[in-house]
């Protein structure tokens, strides 16, 4: 409990932050629907927002090198909630994708500085308490955001006024709190090719896993609204995929650590590929099946990038952890940056269930990758530690890195039946 509360000011910013932000994107979605703005239009605006992502977690790391935590912390803060104040002054798409750059880099700078301030603070004995309450809050603020919709009418000034408030407050927990700023550790080196160096199925997968996560929560809306669905639908829609995708976490883990996780990342693909042609053979039909079914497409689409994580690590050593998962957050922005515009285009082109069969393929191509893999190397004996990996910054490979080098679930379990008297 101590530990909870000598952290709240970090988690209620990520909570606030996570509402604010992640409720901006259904709503720009929905806004550009009553607004007039094709589809096409709508997918920009969420590859906007990841080209501000990757913006930011590249130089997130460089402002706090110049200005320290707090400060940087308040400059992305209130870059995002301009961006946010700026839509009706201006109703154009162009100029909404613009301003949700600015969005991407307030996410992703905010969440570089918390992560940041979090490793400085965590020692060995706290780590594992802190990172699972930290991926709670990340979790829970997530699935709330979806909801925010449901609440905040589309296309209207209030609403995003509301948002950006929410934007501002975030700002008032941590450049309030009493703790002394921690020391600006050196921003990890972006070499792409060394997660390509290490596994490319771990490369393929975290693409998969953007087309996957990036285009349905920016042009999920799009979908919910072809299909008949009302707006407090599409928020439960959306917030459904988040919650199947929190439940899978330590089923999914518990396999990754057990068996082979190139398997673990074929069956999961295999069981999205069914999720997805279910999903578009309910297309119009009972809102309780689409519901379920899009927790089912969490459960099974939410978790490969964790996996493949965990695949990647299995061939690192220590020293590369940090620049291994920046690497791989790279190659995630690069295809949650491309995935939002192209499925937009597909609806716009042969209809809502187009976005469906888009990610199908994509998770059709990871299996045929997967099994084409097994059979270029095999599996390693020890594997590190699967460990829910969030797609937050650059940064986040600091925090995960002692966890993976932890025994397993599965060992944990051999050692205490091994220590049991027979």
């Amino acid at each position: 409990m101590r530990m909870i509360i000598s952290f709240s000011a970090l988690f209620l910013s990520v909570i606030l932050l996570q509402l604010s932000s992640g409720g901006l994107g259904p709503m720009d979605a929905l806004s550009g629907l009553t607004l007039g703005f094709s589809t096409g239009q709508i997918g920009l605006l969420g590859s906007a927002h990841f080209l501000g992502f990757f913006i930011g977690c590249w130089w997130a790391p460089r402002l706090m090198g110049s200005v320290g935590h707090s400060r940087a912390f308040a400059v992305f803060t209130a870059t995002g909630a301009i961006g946010i104040i700026g839509h009706f002054i201006i109703v154009d798409p162009t100029a909404w994708a613009a301003m949700r750059i600015a969005s991407g880099l307030c996410v992703a700078g905010c969440f570089t500085v918390v992560e940041a301030w979090l490793q400085s603070k965590v020692t060995n004995e706290t780590r594992g308490r802190a990172m699972g309450t930290y991926r709670v809050v990340d979790m829970v603020a997530s699935l709330a955001a979806q909801l925010v919709i449901s609440v905040l009418s589309p296309a209207e000034y209030v609403s995003y006024n509301i948002l950006a408030l929410i934007c501002c407050a975030a700002i008032l927990p941590l450049t309030l709190t009493t703790s002394q700023q921690p020391k600006t550790p050196d921003a990890p080196r972006l070499r792409p090719s060394l997660a390509w160096s290490r596994s490319p199925l771990a490369v393929a997968g975290v693409i998969v896993a953007a087309l996957s996560s990036a285009s349905f929560r920016m042009v999920g809306p799009v979908y919910g609204s072809e299909v008949g669905l009302a707006t407090s639908q599409i928020a439960w829609f959306l917030a459904a995929f988040v919650l199947g995708g929190a439940l899978a976490q330590y089923p999914v883990g518990w396999l990754a650590d057990k068996f082979d996780r190139r398997w673990v990342l074929i069956w999961l693909s295999a069981a999205a590929v069914v999720s997805c042609a279910t999903t578009v053979m309910l297309g119009g039909g009972s809102t309780a099946m689409i519901m379920l079914n899009a927790a089912f497409f969490g459960f099974t689409a939410f978790p490969i990038y964790s996996v493949a994580a965990a695949h990647a690590n299995d061939f690192a050593t220590s020293e590369e952890r940090v620049e291994l998962s920046a690497a791989l957050m790279f190659f995630f922005a690069v295809g949650a940056i491309g995935a939002p515009l192209f499925a937009s285009r597909l609806i716009e082109t042969f209809g809502p269930a187009a976005l469906f069969v888009l990610i199908a393929t994509g998770h059709a191509l990871l299996i045929v990758f997967g099994l084409s893999r097994m059979l270029a190397r095999p599996t390693v004996e020890h594997r590190t530690r699967y460990v829910y990996a969030p797609r937050t910054s650059f940064t986040i490979g600091r925090l995960t890195r002692r966890q993976r080098e932890k025994p397993t679930r599965v060992e944990e379990a051999e050692n205490d039946t091994d220590e049991k008297p027979t």
